[in-house]
């Protein structure tokens, strides 16, 4: 199984690590909040774990133009 970083905007998969080579604490998910890894971190059917986060490109564009942050998938 792997943890996979996806972009939540556009869904580029920007990072993927195999689960049993990384803690949650180096990832950082135990300084999270339960509402915070309730928003970003999800399991897929296949047991993967998927952390929805916004990639450089989008944030950029959503910096730019914030009225974009309105609608559900900006960037798709």
């Amino acid at each position: 199984m792997s943890i996979r970083y996806a972009c939540r905007c556009c869904g580029m998969k920007i990072a993927e690590f195999d689960e049993s080579q990384v803690t949650e604490a180096q990832l950082g998910f135990d300084s999270l909040t339960p509402e915070e890894r309730a928003l970003i971190i999800s399991r897929e059917q296949s047991g993967d774990t998927v952390v929805s986060i916004t990639c450089d490109y989008c944030r950029e564009a959503l910096n730019q133009h914030p009225e974009l942050s309105l609608v559900g998938n900006p960037l798709q």
